[in-house]
């Protein structure tokens, strides 16, 4: 049983579980105590000196990320005591520290910055030189130390130490001459080596891949889930949305860890943080005939009106043993369970294959073999998970094969790929990134990716986790669970069904009716 203390800070009556450091009790409440060198995953170190308080009874002002709360304990967190010394903390502090903000990268976010603003704004008292230290160091592949910033709050040292167990880092010298450095020249480059220039209050350790590129203030956030393995993480994509006068090299520009302590912590690997090139680069943006020398541009309906009278002609026929789909694990959760409905269900196609990354080596913390977000979602909805293979196609005569994702052109020869596709009459391409071979299809539909649209997927612990869009979607690019939902209601066979579909909740509803798997909650 979890035992309750009664406390107060700043005369505000509080009950918080007994265990809990004063500086924890006062982030539950919305109480702000400034830190710099306190981190949650870490056990308190106290060297920054900026979350002394004041507390009833002691002479001494004591350190809140240290000290526990008791019964009756009375804490004065803004009192003319506690901000004089978290002065004095910041001059000591700005003493050695350079004054090139307006080109630092950490400027608009960080924390000595936006302190100074809220207990400093002094004039110095400082004559002397300011220390001379390096100011570009690599310590490792995508990190840049600047010794002339760094306020020593040893966060670096201790993500290493506690986190991925490498003690790449360490605290050299002493007194003023005390900096952090690598040791024996080998640097940080373990594969979650980004997360020290997040988890840097300051300008000290900076991303090669960041750095000068923008300004933190151009930038908007979005929430999203990680697709670049089985793990879900939980990020944040920040992205500029554009100039009016002249075009952007890149829309987006950094993705950083989301807190999620069931799933990835406070932490993402190296691959889902720089591996972020899939949301711009190569991206189609506009319906495509790329056999035909269109003048006039086509539009949704028209291609869903094509592709609904060839899948009816089929059906009506008794001929959908003649239609091949090919599914991927990056779709949603909805999204696969829509698929299963409308080809397996109603129309009774047989002929469904899953083309996905293929695997690759893990690292025993995060990152794990599958290179796919869902594949634990299309087992969990009833899919076989057949994999695409040519001689697939070859052992049925198909007549209409519908590709979701363009990833089947990374497992398969180009020039036997695109045999194969020749003899099939109708081939259409839903995709997110313009394939190689795009003249072997009649027709590409732009789809969005995971960060664009809404949904569910479920990781490889059976977690099922929901997303929301984090960026707009590229150009005439569509959800890939609308496209399926206007198919459905154009080809009527269960038109009261998909009718009342409109949005992946229902969706989701409807699905967990169906699969008990899904009846948790997300």
């Amino acid at each position: 049983m979890i035992k309750m203390v009664k406390i107060f800070i700043d005369d505000k009556q509080l009950e918080v579980e007994e265990g809990l450091t004063i500086l924890q009790a006062a982030e539950q409440a919305g109480i702000d105590i400034p830190h710099l060198c306190y981190h949650p995953a870490f056990p308190p170190e106290g060297s920054c000196r900026l979350c002394l308080v004041e507390i009833e009874g002691i002479p001494e002002l004591e350190l809140s990320c240290s000290t526990k709360v008791r019964e009756g304990m009375k804490i004065q967190t803004k009192s003319q005591k506690v901000i004089e010394a978290r002065q004095g903390v910041l001059e000591f502090l700005l003493a050695e520290h350079p004054l090139d903000c307006p080109f630092c990268d950490k400027a608009g976010e960080c924390k000595l910055q936006d302190y100074y603003e809220e207990y400093g704004l002094f004039d110095s008292q400082f004559d002397e030189y300011k220390e001379k230290r390096d100011k570009k160091v690599k310590i490792g592949k995508n990190l840049i130390l600047d010794r002339e910033r760094c306020i020593l709050c040893t966060r670096c040292v201790r993500f290493l130490r506690e986190v991925t167990k490498t003690q790449e880092l360490g605290v050299f010298k002493r007194g003023i001459k005390s900096e952090i450095g690598i040791y024996n020249g080998f640097p940080v480059n373990n594969n979650y080596s980004g997360n020290l220039a997040e988890i840097c209050p300051v300008g000290a350790i900076t991303d090669l891949d960041f750095r000068f590129k923008t300004r933190s203030w151009f930038l908007e956030k979005g929430n999203s889930i990680c697709p670049l393995c089985s793990r879900g993480c939980n990020i944040q994509i920040e992205y500029h949305p554009g100039l009016g006068r002249f075009a952007l090299p890149q829309r987006v520009y950094r993705v950083k860890a989301r807190q999620n302590m069931k799933v990835n912590s406070f932490w993402i690997c190296d691959k889902g943080r720089y591996g972020y090139s899939y949301l711009d680069k190569n991206r189609t943006s506009k319906l495509v005939r790329p056999n035909i020398n269109q003048k006039q541009d086509i539009n949704w309906d028209e291609v869903l009106d094509y592709l609904t009278a060839k899948l009816k002609s089929l059906y009506f026929m008794n001929k959908t043993s003649q239609v091949a789909l090919v599914l991927n694990s990056w779709l949603s959760n909805e999204e696969l369970f829509l698929a299963r409905k409308i080809f397996n269900e109603d129309l009774k196609v047989t002929n469904i294959f899953f083309a996905d990354l293929p695997d690759e080596e893990g690292d025993g913390f995060l990152l794990t073999s599958e290179r796919s977000p869902n594949k634990r979602g299309a087992k969990e909805i009833g899919w076989a998970y057949v994999p695409f293979t040519l001689e697939a196609l070859a052992e049925n005569e198909i007549n209409c094969l519908l590709i979701f994702g363009s990833f089947f052109e990374q497992l398969l020869n180009p020039a036997q790929l695109k045999s194969a596709l020749g003899s099939i009459e109708t081939k259409i391409l839903l995709s997110s990134h313009r394939p190689e071979l795009e003249s072997a299809f009649d027709l590409i539909l732009p789809t969005a990716v995971i960060a664009e649209k809404e949904g569910s997927l479920t990781n490889t612990e059976g977690l099922v986790q929901g997303f929301s869009p984090a960026l707009p979607p590229w150009g005439e690019s569509r959800a890939e669970w609308k496209i399926l939902i206007e198919l459905a209601k154009r080809l009527d066979i269960n038109f009261a069904f998909y009718r009342r579909l409109s949005s992946p909740e229902l969706i989701y509803q409807e699905m967990a009716e169906e699969i008990p798997f899904f009846r948790k909650e997300k």
